[in-house]
């Protein structure tokens, strides 16, 4: 028996004040909508469509409508059909974020544009990291051109990782391929929509835009039953009210406008209520993710989340530093554990350097013990026993130690998290006689330890083969005569 520790943002009746805010934004403030499968769905479903400006009227009923048949929980699968992420209520997985541009080459000590092979070291490490739940598209690679960026990302982590994969459309039509990558995985498409393999995140622009892009992939992902991550992001004084209540506000009602175009598809598909919001810093006019207001901005949607009753996700974890260093640990090990305990579902970010834009490995390595344990904070301190302790100090004291007592076999791998040797627990003594080496340095020698020894289970050879066809159909269509090399 234990009593999970949690944050409590907000009242119940600001919670509610919150959402009754965010409803009355999006039924007399309204949405903009580009596209026009989202506007005709939300026409017929009786909102009040201003086609000129593409401006959107929802009325209150519609958006309980599609809370009330959003489910409340969705469970993502691994490769072999086994659930790796159980998304919703307070329970906590953790992947690293998405998308980013530039990977930091610890060798040379500057970051630089991926190629394959980073995406392929990416996507092994992942798999041989096991506080990583799922993978995601985590680099945008610069050998491809960047009209398939998306699905290649996607072909690189399907080939080689089990775990399912948190990813997303750059372009309209890529999420017809990715889809078919992801069916030929599971067997086919009946098999993807039984048991989900990906989430796909949707970004609204804000303040209260829905891109033809975003809109068409929440469509996409409602009609084929692929889970729809939600990922809106106010920047407070910047594209949203300075307050933090304020842009609370302003993200639920992106969320809701999200939820509702979703729901309007495909009424009971699962949908996230997610973001990457940041309290703009007005003096370098940054997006710091590593600012303790940004934090605060997600643990609080998040309990609005949990309020409406549908899973959460949150860009949390990360840091604004270009280097892995103290900044880089600091804000990435306070995200981390604010987002255990406000018990957001699914949170990106381990891995990011430099306001989302920059991946490391030697930080994913150090982020992964960072996750364990938040893991283990999450889940509270634990009654083992009844009396709590007292016979055990009376064993204790006759023996004059507890380290022999049977309890403290039985308990202490279970009571206790222990972390890899990339954190130094050592005596001064044994640190000097290892080379006296620093996180980042013992983090660059266990990624390259992990990637020797790890090897990715691989892919049904016949799958493997159609996945490389669908990519290379695509890598053809637009002037590329043959994939790069994997190895």
């Amino acid at each position: 028996m234990s009593v999970i520790p949690r944050i409590t943002w907000f009242t119940e009746e600001t919670r509610k004040k919150i959402v009754d805010e965010a409803i009355r934004i999006v039924q007399e403030v309204g949405v903009f909508v580009e596209n026009d499968e989202a506007l005709e769905l939300l026409a017929g479903a009786g909102a009040l469509v201003d086609k000129k400006k593409g401006r959107v009227f929802i009325q209150a009923g519609l958006v309980e409508k599609a809370l009330g048949t959003a489910p409340g929980r969705i469970v993502v699968y691994d490769r072999h059909g086994e659930p790796a992420m159980d998304l919703g209520e307070d329970r906590v997985h953790f992947n690293p974020g998405s998308a980013a541009l530039r990977i930091y080459d610890h060798a040379k000590g500057a970051a630089r544009t991926p190629e394959t092979a980073d995406l392929v070291r990416f996507a092994t490490l992942i798999d041989a990291l096991p506080n990583y739940a799922a993978q995601s598209t985590g680099l945008v690679p610069g050998d491809v051109p960047e009209e398939i960026a998306d699905r290649y990302r996607l072909y690189i982590a399907l080939l080689h990782s089990t775990k399912p994969v948190v990813t997303g459309t750059f372009k309209v039509e890529a999420f017809r391929v990715m889809h078919e990558m992801l069916a030929t995985v599971a067997g086919d498409q009946d098999a993807l929509r039984e048991k989900p393999t990906a989430v796909f995140d949707c970004c609204p622009s804000p303040p209260l835009m829905w891109s033809d892009l975003t809109c068409q992939a929440l469509i996409d992902c409602a009609r084929t039953g692929l889970p729809a991550e939600l990922v809106s992001m106010p920047l407070t004084g910047a594209t949203s009210p300075v307050t933090l209540a304020g842009a609370v506000t302003q993200h639920c009602a992106e969320n809701l406008s999200g939820i509702v175009i979703h729901q309007l598809a495909s009424p009971g598909a699962p949908i996230i209520y997610g973001g990457s919001p940041a309290c703009f810093d007005m003096r370098k006019g940054t997006t710091p993710m590593g600012a303790v207001e940004t934090m605060m901005i997600d643990g609080a949607y998040a309990e609005i989340g949990k309020y409406l009753e549908v899973p959460t996700h949150a860009y949390m974890a990360l840091s604004d530093s270009k280097l892995v260093d103290y900044q880089a640990g600091m804000e990435s090990a306070m995200g981390a554990a604010i987002a255990a305990v406000s018990g957001v579902n699914n949170i990106s970010g381990p891995g990011m350097l430099d306001f989302e834009s920059c991946q490391s490995l030697e930080k994913l390595v150090l982020d992964h013990e960072i996750c364990g344990m938040a893991l283990r904070l999450a889940r509270g301190i634990e009654l083992r026993d009844d009396p709590i302790a007292l016979p055990l100090i009376q064993k204790g004291l006759e023996k004059k130690e507890f380290l022999s007592l049977p309890h403290t076999t039985q308990w202490y791998r279970k009571e206790v998290y222990y972390p890899d040797a990339v954190i130094d627990r050592a005596t001064l003594e044994e640190w000097e006689q290892k080379g006296s080496k620093d996180a980042a340095a013992r983090a660059a020698g266990r990624v390259e330890k992990l990637l020797a020894e790890h090897e990715p289970e691989s892919l049904d050879e016949q799958v493997a083969g159609h996945l490389t066809e669908i990519m290379a159909r695509e890598a053809k269509r637009c002037g590329m005569k043959k994939l790069p090399a994997l190895s």
